[in-house]
């Protein structure tokens, strides 16, 4: 498997740092991007995913499908981070706010193929549930 997988229970440390799996450092070191992700999780991708997203979201706006506004959240809110000698990035503070994380807190860092995320627990597992019932179906 070539993509990010797996799911990693660790903690925001006082400077806002977090350790990323190690299975994942590979891809990510020396230095990866922090971005808005989808339902309130902090996105982690590689720099060549950081370029694709980018030429995505300026396509999207020129025909229309994306507002400008989109693409402004999406700019500010980039950002190029090193992985350091233990393995962490900092998580800088308006992300932390955007995905409801605290330092000290316990975070979910977790695959989702073509990149990372970073979760608030409890937001993690309201959303791995939807999509496991989503998959799984209705039961009756």
């Amino acid at each position: 498997m070539d993509g990010f997988v797996g799911r990693f229970e660790r903690q925001l440390d006082p400077k806002g740092r977090v350790a990323l799996p190690a299975t994942f450092r590979n891809r990510l070191e020396p230095r990866c991007y922090l971005l808005l992700g989808d339902d309130k999780c902090i996105g982690v991708v590689t720099e060549a995913e950081s370029k694709s997203r980018a030429e995505e979201m300026t396509a999207a706006v020129k025909k229309g499908e994306r507002t400008r506004a989109e693409l402004r959240a999406l700019a500010v809110n980039m950002i190029e981070v090193q992985v350091d000698a233990q393995g962490r990035i900092t998580i800088d503070e308006n992300l932390r706010q955007y995905a409801g994380l605290s330092v000290g807190a316990k975070v979910v860092v977790s695959g989702a193929f073509d990149s990372v995320e970073i979760w608030e627990p409890a937001r993690f597992e309201r959303m791995l549930s939807a999509g496991q019932q989503a998959i799984g179906g209705d039961e009756e």
